[in-house]
């Protein structure tokens, strides 16, 4: 390569990585838990938990809520101290549905999870940018993609591509989001149809977190982070792995 070549090359970049350093340091002056470019590039004050603590620690609380057996707080310890930051063991993509609250569900308590909520857990661009940035920046290493029994925007689902129903508003993309696990559990014949895509459409949103480039794909890549599915059960509360 000639030396011009390699200096505008040299300046390209420079000119690429000052231009990423602002949009962190803009990023980090807007968004809650990082205080400066230092804390976006390094790990939470708290020493990160791993993929498999971080589930353990889940499953382990989802028992003691199942049982009637949950821990006692005081939700005022520590209020002060999560002012400045928050350090989230573990993410979670849960459906909206009212009759599901994470933190309940896993017996944690405030600053514990980091919860992205939408009608039909599935991924899209919000939801996945609020993702990258509990891994990426609160250090998260574990995300869950939490569906339910019973669950309505999956009913839906079945419901329009079973009858060609018509839903009114935004509803239809939201029916497009699902559509494809529904579309999965049919051709697998499921005796159970709800319950058959409702797993099936956990688990293809746990591929589509893990494939997702550039962030969490590269550190599930490097072992960063772990992606798992589950499913809440409404009538005992208990979380099944799937």
């Amino acid at each position: 390569m000639c030396d011009e070549c390699a200096s505008g090359l040299s300046v390209s970049r420079s000119r690429r990585g000052l231009l990423k350093a602002g949009g962190m340091l803009a990023l980090a002056a807007c968004l809650p838990g990082v205080a400066s470019l230092p804390a976006m590039a390094q790990a939470p004050a708290a020493a990160p938990v791993s993929g498999e603590e971080a589930l353990k620690r889940l499953v382990e609380g989802n028992a003691r809520y199942a049982a009637n057996r949950p821990e006692q707080r005081d939700f005022s310890a520590g209020r002060a101290a999560r002012v400045t930051t928050q350090a989230p063991f573990a993410s979670i993509l849960s459906c909206a549905d009212s009759r599901v609250a994470p933190e309940l569900a896993f017996d944690r308590g405030p600053g514990e999870l980091f919860v992205v909520r939408v009608a039909g857990n599935f991924v899209n661009e919000d939801g996945l940018a609020s993702l990258e940035y509990g891994a990426e920046v609160l250090g998260s290493q574990l995300i869950l993609v939490l569906g339910h029994s019973n669950c309505g925007a999956v009913s839906a689902t079945i419901k329009v591509v079973e009858t060609k129903a018509q839903l009114p508003g935004h509803l239809p993309s939201l029916i497009d989001a699902i559509r494809p696990a529904v579309l999965a559990a049919q051709k697998q014949g499921a005796a159970d149809l709800l319950k058959a895509a409702t797993i099936a459409n956990v688990r293809q949103n746990v591929e589509r977190l893990k494939s997702a480039t550039p962030i969490l794909s590269q550190r599930a890549a490097d072992n960063r982070l772990k992606v798992v599915g589950g499913v809440y059960d409404l009538a005992t509360g208990k979380v099944e792995l799937v």
